[in-house]
């Protein structure tokens, strides 16, 4: 068999295998059966995020308040 022919018959093989990956993803990019998922994911990412973020600020004045208090203790005696 010479080169050309098996080039051919090799890009014969391929292109089925092409036009199977090239079909496949476009029904990926179509199937919006996931979107509803994905939107619950991001709501709930933006959720947690909120919350780290405000715990964050808390967490600052809580322990200012416990210093204060161990301040005051620690001074009464």
């Amino acid at each position: 068999m010479s080169s050309q022919s098996k080039h051919y018959s090799d890009t014969r093989i391929m292109k089925p295998r092409w036009t199977a990956v090239y079909s496949s993803m476009r029904h990926l990019l179509r199937d919006e059966s996931g979107q509803d998922l994905i939107e619950y994911a991001l709501v709930a990412a933006l959720v947690g995020l909120s919350a780290i973020i405000s715990l964050h600020g808390l967490s600052n004045k809580i322990g200012n308040a416990f210093n204060s208090i161990g301040s005051g203790l620690t001074n009464a005696i």
